[in-house]
């Protein structure tokens, strides 16, 4: 890439430091905190994408749990299966994209994007759509599950909108790819402020921004510097600087020693893997897409599982605790407390537990039982 393409492309990607500085509202509208005060009872309307393979069979599952709950939302149920627009290229239908955009909220099951076929992925779809700039991953253990790993409390808050997955790459000749990876200040300012937001109204003691600034000196020191000026105004959070690779190796030696850590695109994708393989996998794992204006996708990030698709084996564990995380979102934190207390305490009587945990229910018993206990509750 010429040097005039690379000042033209910076240029397009030149930050609103202004509205930074002056407005900052892309964290201090959002209801971050997991013990809000402010309950609602008014109904809401929340974008449902059901998804593939066991997506439906799951998605079902979190609304019969919903509905045992008294949950005050209406279910907008929307179809993701892309569609050949008028230039040959598959896009993501249109009445999917307003849904999320009128309702602002959405959760989403597991989806299978094609590989090699033209399809446009929903997930990058929406987060360029609504600016999803922050991916929040819970990691926390579960009693009743045994893992080599004890009394795990992490939370990994990934920058969900450049770095490696800008997607600017090119052939230069053939046989040599370049890839380019974009980090802005706005952005890293963005996420770094979410996550000490985050950390300090969910009452977290520590944050961990992770990089690799002593080799990519400028990009990976670009968001580290960010970093530190957002820690300056949090003096009651501990701060910590931890390259990529000490932290994988602390976190297998010992994993309570992290609390909450920010870092850019791909060693988010990397390390929140990574932490949710400490409690089980996966399946047992909520995530949330945090956008501006109180935009937010709540979604299961594990596969579609088409080998037990339609056979009532599904875990809906990740989707159930991913509307559970929704739920604290739209400050109705009550329900997501019973409900949570509900599937963890099932989880941990082991009776009615679906396979993949080490059980013989079916998915359809799991939910009934997390709904009997809400009931009873």
């Amino acid at each position: 890439m010429s040097s005039l393409a690379l000042r033209r492309l910076a240029l397009t990607y030149r930050p609103n430091l202004s509205l930074y500085k002056q407005q900052r509202t892309f964290a201090t509208s959002l209801p971050l905190c997991s013990d809000a005060n402010n309950q609602t009872d008014q109904i809401r309307t929340v974008t449902l994408i059901p998804g593939d393979g066991i997506g439906p069979e799951i998605s079902n599952s979190v609304q019969k749990i919903f509905d045992a709950a008294d949950v005050p939302l209406n279910w907008e149920s929307v179809d993701v299966t892309p569609v050949k627009s008028p230039d040959g290229k598959f896009r993501i239908p249109l009445r999917a994209i307003e849904s999320v955009n009128k309702n602002r909220i959405g959760l989403k099951g597991p989806l299978a994007t094609p590989v090699g076929k033209g399809h446009q992925s929903l997930n990058l779809a929406l987060r360029k759509q609504f600016n999803l700039f922050a991916n929040v991953r819970p990691c926390k253990s579960l009693e009743g599950f045994k893992t080599p790993y004890d009394n795990v409390d992490i939370v990994t808050i990934r920058e969900n909108t450049e770095g490696e997955y800008s997607g600017i790459e090119h052939t230069i000749v053939p046989g040599v790819v370049q890839s380019i990876k974009l980090i802005t200040e706005h952005a890293s300012l963005r996420v770094c402020e979410y996550a000490f937001l985050y950390a300090k109204q969910n009452k977290r003691e520590k944050v961990t921004v992770v990089h690799k600034a002593n080799i990519m000196r400028l990009s990976d020191g670009l968001f580290l510097k960010s970093a530190r000026q957002v820690a300056e105004k949090y003096p009651e959070i501990k701060f910590e600087e931890m390259y990529l690779d000490t932290v994988c190796l602390k976190m297998v030696q010992d994993p309570t020693q992290f609390d909450c850590l920010v870092m850019p695109n791909l060693y988010g994708d990397i390390l929140s893997d990574l932490c949710a393989g400490l409690i089980g996998g996966l399946g047992l794992t909520p995530s949330g897409n945090i956008g501006e204006n109180g935009a937010a996708i709540f979604e299961a990030v594990h596969g579609t599982a088409p080998d037990i698709a339609g056979q009532d084996k599904a875990n809906p564990t990740a989707l159930l605790l991913s509307g559970v995380m929704m739920l604290r979102h739209l400050q109705m934190s009550d329900k997501a407390d019973r409900i949570e207390k509900a599937c963890f305490d099932t989880i941990r009587d082991g009776k009615a537990i679906t396979g993949d945990l080490g059980g013989k229910a079916k998915c359809s018993e799991y939910t009934a039982e997390i709904c009997k206990r809400i009931k009873n509750s």
